[in-house]
């Protein structure tokens, strides 16, 4: 358990110091906002796009644990779902919640730090998983707050869906590099270099990135915050574990990746949806606050629980 903390700690540590760079305005808002952005769309792209394209496509899908993962996330987004009705939210509201109980920070956490703890063969696992994600619950939560806002839905919602993920570039470069493998195009000594340099700034850059954007997070409604961390941290990772080793059960490995990447702490896009769309983000500003700092002890727990199996 020590030994495991100890590898994860550093991690943590690059977060804090962001957190402090942006906490003392070392890093100013606009600054986060454009390492953001180079993370995003370039380190994390380049990352993705080159084990895509260098892996088998038989090797990277993995039905089983696509449908895994699903049940287990869509029962906790349920159980989520369900509390905020008995509490009387509206649906966007509610949709805003069940997104933070359910969805953590695969793209920019999950994937440089289990590609470092679990080593590269994880990179397949975490990209199922964060296809289900941006796929799957980050189209939901738009369904269900244009759907509580207008009482329907528009065929201008779906649309909306669509250029969203068309234009999400964790999609379009694991897309491409899907297609690269399936081609069987080679790639070149000098494209395998630059995405391998290029790569190499996602684990650095989006943690520093994650603790600047924190600064800005406040810690308001903590009750509420800490219920949705709580199914986060660890009715999350439960669920998954439940259905990837008993109900459909899988590989060992797979396995332990989908379950500690559910592990993970809310994801930093529940806010930015929330805050575009008016609904709850002080809520989903704590929560994301509240997660990451908890799973500096819970994350270690779960990967030595499922190191122990």
């Amino acid at each position: 358990m020590v030994e495991i903390f100890l590898r994860t700690l550093p991690f943590f540590v690059i977060i804090g110091l962001g957190y402090w760079a942006g906490r003392s305005r070392f890093f100013t808002e606009e600054a986060t906002a454009y390492l953001t952005k180079f993370v995003f769309y370039f380190a994390l792209s380049a990352m993705l796009f080159r084990f895509a394209a260098t892996l088998p496509f038989a090797e990277i899908f993995n039905a089983r644990l696509v449908a895994g993962y699903l049940l287990g996330t869509m029962a906790v987004y349920l159980l989520a779902t369900l509390v905020a009705w008995l509490r009387g939210l509206d649906v966007p509201t509610a949709a805003v919640e069940a997104q933070c109980a359910a969805i953590g920070n695969v793209g920019f956490l999950g994937l440089p730090m289990l590609a470092l703890l679990l080593t590269e063969a994880a990179i397949g696992p975490v990209m199922l998983v964060l296809a289900v994600d941006l796929v799957v619950f980050s189209s939901l939560i738009v369904i269900l707050i244009h759907a509580g806002h207008d009482g329907r839905l528009t065929l201008s919602t779906f649309r909306l869906i669509g250029r969203g993920l068309v234009k999400n570039p964790m999609i379009v470069s694991i897309s491409a590099g899907l297609l690269w493998s399936t081609l069987q195009i080679p790639v070149p000594a000098p494209l395998n270099d630059f995405l391998t340099i290029l790569g190499g700034a996602a684990t650095p850059g989006a943690l520093f990135a994650i603790g600047a954007s924190l600064a800005s997070k406040s810690a308001e409604r903590v009750q509420v915050a800490a219920w949705l961390s709580f199914c986060k941290l660890v009715i999350h990772p439960a669920c998954v574990a439940i259905v990837l080793l008993w109900l459909i059960p899988i590989e060992s490995f797979p396995a332990t990746v989908a379950i500690a990447a559910a592990a993970l702490p809310v994801a930093g896009n529940a806010y930015m949806l929330a805050a575009h769309y008016g609904v709850a983000p002080h809520r989903a500003s704590a929560a994301i606050l509240l997660s990451t700092v908890a799973s500096i002890l819970t994350f270690p727990i779960v990967i030595a629980w499922l190191s122990a199996l």
